[in-house]
C-alpha cells in the first residue's frame, strides 16, 4: 500500500491486554508488542494517522507485585492499575522511542467526556496530536474510574475514540482472526465471518457466549457493541489477529482493492475464427477480480452509508442516560425518518421514567401496541402529525389558541428571555383540550406496557415539565410552563431501532 494510491486514513488500533501480557507470568509480549510498535511507525510513514487504544495496566501492575489474580475489589484494581500505567506506558515509549517516534499518554473516562465541552476538548487534543505526527495512546483511567463513570471495556472505549476522530478504520486486533460462528478452538465446524452488514443479524448466526482472557474484561460480545457504535459513525471495524499485525497492511490494501473493483462475473471468452489459440489469446477483458489480492483473515463491519452526525453520537454512546422518554407507535414513526432531525415533539409523549434535568441523556423508549392495532398507531400518527403542522406558522388554523400575536406563531421565538412578553397574552389562549383528544396515560399504566428501547437524545425540558406538556401541542408549553425553550421536548434523537 503506498500513500499516492490511498490517500492517507486515520486509523486505531485496539490491542486488549492478551495481546499485551502473558495470561499467566504477566510478562508483556514484547515479540507482539515490538510487531505492533514496526506496523505503526511504518503506517505513519505512509502518511496515515494512528491511535493506539492498549489495555493492559492492571496486568502489568500485578507482574511488578507478583500477584498471581486480579483482586476483587474495586480499590485493588485501581491500586494495580496505578502501579502499572506507569510502567506500561514507558514500555511503549521505550519501544517507539528505538524508532523516533513520539508518543502521547491519553487516560479518560466515560465522565471525562459527558460534558460536551470536555468531550470537544478530548476531541481537538486528539486531532492536534495526530497533526503533529504524534501517536497517541488511550487507555482508560481505571484509577479513578468507578461503576458509573467506566466505558465497560476498551473495546467500547476504541469504538467511541474512533467516533470522536471520524477514522477511516478500527482494528479490533485478539487471539483469533475474526468473528466464527463458533468458538474456533473448540468447535471444528466453526466458520469464518467474513463480512458483516448488520451487527443485529449476525448476533443470531454466531455465538458470543465465550470470554476473553482471565486478565482481560471482554469477550466477542464486546467487538460486537464496539462494532455496532463505530460503524454507526462511519467507521470500517475490523476483528484480525494480534499475532499477525503486519496483516493491517494486507487488510487495507485488499478492502480498498474491493472498494475500487468491486467484483462483477466474467465476461465469456471469445475465441471465434481462431482453429488453435494460443491460451493468452482467449483470456477475455480484464476482470476486476485480477485486480483484487488474495483475502487476508479477517472480518470486516461495513460502515453505516448514513453515519451519525457528531452530535449524535456523543448522545447515543458517551452519556449515560438519567431517565426515559416513552413515546407512542406514531412519534416513532417520523423519528424514524432521517428529515425528522431527531426532535421529539411533546404531543407524542406517553410519559417519562426516571428523574432528569434538562440537558442530560434520556432514553427514547416506544410503548409497543399489540398486533392488529394497526388503525391505534394510525390514529397515533394523525395525532403527532397534528402536532408537527401546529407547530409551522403557515398552518395557524391548526393552532389550539384562538388569537395569536406574530411572535407567538412561531415557537421558535419563544425563550426564557422573552417569556414575560408571551405570557401577557395569557388571556387569549384556549383552554387545554379534553382527555378525550389528546393521548394521556396514568402512570400506573406504565408498567403494564411493553416498552423497547429505540434510541436516545438529549431532554430540552426536565421530567416533571414532559410530565406536564406530554400529548400536548407545543403551543402549550408557554402556557404550562410560563416559558417556552424549544417547541420540542427532546433533540438529537438517535433512532436506532425501525418501527
Amino acid at each position: 500500500m503506498a500513500r499516492d494510491r490511498h490517500g492517507s486514513y486515520t486509523i486505531v488500533i485496539k490491542l486488549g491486554t492478551s495481546s499485551i501480557v502473558h495470561e499467566k507470568t504477566h510478562k508483556p509480549l514484547l515479540s507482539t508488542l515490538s510487531s505492533i510498535v514496526e506496523v505503526v511507525v511504518n503506517l505513519r510513514e505512509q502518511g496515515h494517522k494512528v491511535v493506539l487504544v492498549s489495555s493492559g495496566a492492571i496486568g502489568v501492575g500485578l507482574q511488578r507485585m507478583d500477584l498471581q489474580s486480579r483482586p476483587k475489589n474495586l480499590s485493588g484494581k485501581q491500586a494495580l492499575a496505578a502501579i502499572g500505567q506507569g510502567r506500561l506506558i514507558a514500555l511503549w515509549d521505550n519501544l517507539f522511542g528505538q524508532l523516533g517516534q513520539p508518543i502521547a499518554q491519553v487516560l479518560i473516562t466515560r465522565g471525562d467526556i459527558s460534558d460536551r465541552t470536555r468531550y470537544l476538548n478530548a476531541v481537538n487534543t486528539l486531532k492536534e496530536l495526530l497533526s503533529m505526527g504524534v501517536v497517541p495512546i488511550v487507555n482508560e483511567n481505571d484509577t479513578v474510574s468507578v461503576s458509573e463513570i467506566k466505558f465497560g471495556d476498551n473495546d467500547t472505549l476504541s469504538a467511541i475514540t474512533s467516533s470522536m476522530i471520524h477514522a477511516d478504520y478500527l482494528f479490533l486486533m485478539t487471539d483469533v482472526d475474526g468473528l466464527y460462528t463458533a468458538n474456533p478452538r473448540k468447535d471444528p465446524t466453526a466458520k469464518l465471518v467474513e463480512v458483516v452488514i448488520s451487527t443485529d443479524a449476525v448476533r443470531k448466526e454466531v455465538s458470543t457466549a465465550t470470554l476473553g482472557s482471565s486478565l482481560g474484561t471482554g469477550g466477542m460480545e464486546t467487538k460486537l457493541i464496539a462494532a455496532e457504535i463505530a460503524t454507526a459513525a462511519g467507521v470500517s471495524t475490523i476483528i484480525a489477529s494480534s499475532k499477525r499485525p503486519e496483516n493491517i497492511f494486507d487488510i487495507i490494501e485488499y478492502n480498498h482493492a474491493l472498494a475500487s473493483h468491486p467484483p462483477t462475473p466474467r465476461e465469456p471468452l471469445s475465441c471465434a475464427g481462431s482453429p488453435q489459440p494460443e491460451p493468452d489469446s482467449c483470456s477475455g477483458p480484464a476482470s476486476p477480480e485480477d485486480f483484487i489480492p488474495s483475502r487476508p483473515p479477517h472480518t470486516l463491519f461495513k460502515p453505516s452509508p448514513t453515519p451519525l452526525r457528531d452530535v449524535k453520537a456523543w448522545t447515543s454512546h458517551t452519556l449515560n442516560p438519567s431517565g426515559a422518554v416513552i413515546i407512542d407507535a406514531g412519534a416513532h414513526q417520523v423519528l424514524a425518518r432521517r428529515e425528522s432531525g431527531g426532535r421529539l415533539l411533546a404531543a407524542g409523549v406517553l410519559g417519562v421514567q426516571g428523574h432528569f434535568a434538562s440537558g442530560q441523556a434520556v432514553r427514547i423508549l416506544v410503548r409497543r401496541l399489540p398486533e392488529g392495532s394497526a388503525e391505534e398507531a394510525a390514529k397515533e400518527l394523525a395525532h403527532y402529525a397534528n402536532g408537527m403542522a401546529a407547530t409551522q406558522p403557515s398552518t395557524p388554523t391548526l393552532m389550539p389558541i384562538a388569537s395569536m400575536s406574530s411572535s407567538i406563531s412561531s415557537l421558535g421565538s419563544l425563550s426564557r428571555t422573552d417569556s414575560g412578553a408571551n405570557l401577557a397574552d395569557m388571556s387569549t389562549l384556549q383552554p387545554l383540550p379534553e382527555d378525550d383528544t389528546v393521548v394521556l396515560q396514568m402512570d400506573d399504566e406504565i408498567g403494564k406496557w411493553d416498552l423497547e428501547e429505540v434510541g436516545r437524545g438529549l431532554a430540552n425540558y426536565n421530567w416533571a415539565q414532559i410530565e406536564k406538556v406530554k400529548g400536548l401541542n407545543s403551543s402549550y408549553i408557554p402556557q404550562l410552563l410560563g416559558y417556552a425553550d424549544s417547541e420540542y421536548v427532546a433533540e438529537n434523537i438517535n433512532v436506532r431501532v425501525p418501527p
